[in-house]
């Protein structure tokens, strides 16, 4: 649910709105091009998966990639304008252009996150640096712009790509001076490089913090069992979620859980907060290069909310809900304590360190709950297996296997294909395991975007750092979720690439992952799992759904509580007072007014890592997102496995990537317009499952 989508979309503006996914690219590959993709056969079937590249490689394929793309361009602006046909062939050959520098840059931007090879990654994000450069003056280019601008479209189709190409174009400032310009490719080079040593502060932070035997007391022999001693017989942890996590739940001890997160919490260094505030200023100025009076302003424009004014509007409504369930939350937890360990209410206070471990002893005490023993419901391959079957009886597509050449050993590829037609509709790589240097969290590249006229076909990754042996039910749902965005990129039939899959307004991408958590709730299909299962695991019944549905409930004002106050800090960063701010202290100021304060030393924003990787005044897109999906989520009524509406859902919002508004395609879906009862009702626990 609340996962971490590192892109850069404000630079990959070739995608030609902020996007959450990156890359996309055409079938036409250059020379260059197919001297690097492997291309297999199987059945008559062409299957084309990601080039590998040494890092020595890289510095010469990036240059040639861009000299070959601006003499590509260079060719587009000198070619006359035919009439009538001129708008299908203009758009037709712009689009190519642009797939056929993905076919090298998506990857490339890939592998700088995922690599095993510090090298390669690092060489990768080199070339994203020059890349970001090239295509900042490729949209300063006057001659292209006019060129966009002069054709007559001729459908809606065509019309809407016109529309978000020359948004794209005023975006990165072509009207702007020359002067300004100049500043603006400046500003955004520098962004890119900040962004990009922001993540890499966190993903290659190669600090363990050694705890004692007694002070792993309380944790699952099977997590112990998988940790390293050291010399002293002590064992040494890092910042990957598997190791993290379930300390937080079930650590004993209460000072080594303050000292794991605050150690947690700082693992950006105080490097990242002075990146950030060079960040915000940089936005800032940024956005005041185009009359705006703050970036998120600047931002909101392409956006469904359109304005500050409206997402602070809808926060505020969200605030003034969610604070005093907070409140209450954190209270009934503090008699829990107190009743627990048999001490007065006034000293059993919640800390932000010890709210997990409580919650999780309160989850266990009242609703017989374990999250580690969930973990045997759901073993991570059966868990899989389980999220294919859904989603082919779901969509009519069957995922099929195939043996590829991987950037590390445990990574899976499936061809995925059409049930009736047999066509291959795209790919999809699985990278679930925690690795030193790989992404931290979970998450989707759309790293090729398919599309009818160019009859390329979509590739999907998704990368996420689960446990080995099993899931617990959080992380189901961030496995269910996840895979909701590689279908949106693999189910895409769009006209052009550039307007496939995930590349729908920001705050909207994440609506059709947030529907499908529910298929991670409810008892029928969670009660199929057990059907994959090897050797065999216990089958969920409609006790323990009844048990996850009031856990699921109960947290709830303590989720969006922290959700609305990520989203309004977001706001204040990207507001007209961003250069009075230093962002440690705005949030300090802002969670020291929680229920459960700020603890003194801790440096979230330096690790915040949306702020960074194009969440950026979108952070309030989860839960926008959120009301849009609930909604969506009636037309299946008490049917999750309806393969008829998941057909339509498929055709109206899957398959249209961003050729149509968001809005427009949702009230194509409902045959209405949407409305936010569902989600106001999920917040008070009171929505019918």
């Amino acid at each position: 649910m609340n996962t971490i989508i590192s892109r850069k979309n404000n630079r990959k503006i070739f995608k030609l709105s902020i996007l959450c996914f990156a890359t996309m690219a055409a079938s036409s590959l250059s020379l260059a091009d197919a001297s690097k993709t492997e291309v297999i056969k199987t059945d008559a079937v062409k299957r084309e998966t990601l080039p590998k590249f040494t890092a020595k490689e890289i510095p010469a394929l990036c240059e040639a990639k861009i000299v070959e793309t601006q003499k590509q361009l260079d060719a587009f602006a000198a070619e006359p304008l035919v009439q009538d046909s001129a708008a299908a062939s203009v758009l037709a050959k712009w689009d190519a252009i642009f797939a056929s520098f993905e076919n090298f840059s998506g990857p490339v931007s890939f592998y700088s996150n995922v690599d095993p090879d510090e090298k390669i990654r690092q060489a990768s994000e080199d070339c994203e640096v020059k890349m970001s450069e090239f295509q900042t003056g490729v949209f300063q280019d006057a001659r292209l712009y006019q060129k966009i601008k002069r054709i007559q479209p001729n459908d809606a189709i065509d019309t809407k790509y016109r529309q978000d190409i020359l948004q794209a174009f005023e975006n990165t400032g072509v009207q702007l001076s020359a002067d300004k310009q100049v500043r603006l490719k400046d500003i955004m080079l520098q962004l890119t490089k900040i962004e990009q040593e922001y993540a890499r502060n966190v993903r290659d932070n190669p600090e363990k913090l050694e705890f004692t035997p007694a002070e792993l007391k309380g944790l699952p022999q099977s997590y112990i069992d998988g940790l390293k001693k050291n010399d002293k017989g002590n064992y040494r942890l890092g910042f990957e979620y598997p190791e993290y996590q379930p300390f937080m739940q079930f650590a004993d001890n209460d000072s080594a859980r303050k000292r794991y997160q605050i150690a947690f919490t700082r693992r950006g260094g105080e490097q990242n907060l002075q990146l950030l505030k060079q960040a915000v200023d940089l936005r800032y100025e940024l956005a005041q290069l185009f009359g705006k009076s703050s970036y998120a302003e600047w931002v909101l424009e392409n956006r469904m909310a359109k304005t500050p004014e409206a997402v602070n509007q809808f926060l505020n409504s969200i605030h003034d809900k969610v604070v005093p369930l907070e409140k209450q939350e954190v209270k009934t937890l503090q008699e829990f304590k107190a009743k627990t360990l048999k001490i007065p209410f006034k000293q059993a206070k919640i800390e932000r360190w010890s709210e997990a471990y409580w919650s999780e002893k309160l989850r266990q005490a009242k609703y017989q709950i374990d999250q580690e023993k969930m973990r045997e419901y759901f073993p991570t391959q059966a868990a899989q297996d389980w999220l294919f079957a859904i989603s082919s009886n779901l969509y009519g597509i069957q995922f099929k296997p195939v043996k590829v050449d991987v950037w590390q050993a445990e990574v899976e590829y499936y061809d995925v294909v059409d049930s009736k037609t047999g066509e291959l509709l795209g790919g999809l790589y699985m990278d679930r395991f925690p690795r030193q240097g790989k992404y931290g969290h979970a998450a989707v590249w759309s790293i090729y975007n398919g599309s009818s006229l160019t009859q390329r076909k979509p590739i999907s990754a998704l990368v996420t750092n689960f446990n080995r042996k099993g899931l617990n039910s959080d992380e189901l749902e961030t496995f269910v979720h996840e895979f909701g965005h590689a279908l949106h990129g693999i189910l895409s039939n769009t006209r052009y690439a550039s307007q496939a899959g995930t590349s729908v307004e920001r705050d909207f991408v994440e609506a059709p992952s947030q529907m499908y958590e529910e298929w991670a709730r409810r008892q029928e299909t969670l009660s199929k799992v057990a059907n994959y299962c090897n050797p065999a695991c216990p089958q969920v019944d409609d006790a323990l759904i009844k048990k996850l549905n009031a856990v699921h409930s109960y947290g709830r004002g303590l989720f969006y509580a922290r959700q609305t106050l990520y989203a309004q800090y977001d706001m204040a960063l990207h507001s007209n007072d961003a250069l009075k701010l230093q962002p440690l202290e705005v949030w300090k100021n802002m969670e020291g007014k929680t229920a459960l304060g700020y603890v003194p030393t801790t440096e979230f924003p330096g690790q915040f890592g949306h702020l960074m990787g194009g969440y950026q005044a979108g952070y309030y897109g989860y839960m926008w997102s959120e009301v849009i999906a609930l909604d969506m989520l009636s037309a299946f009524g008490d049917n999750l496995n309806n393969p008829e509406v998941g057909q339509r859902y498929r055709q109206a919002i899957l398959s249209q990537g961003s050729q149509k508004d968001a809005e427009k395609m949702v009230e194509d879906f409902l045959g209405r317009k949407p409305d936010n009862k569902a989600f106001f009702d999920e917040i008070n626990g009171q929505r019918v499952k």
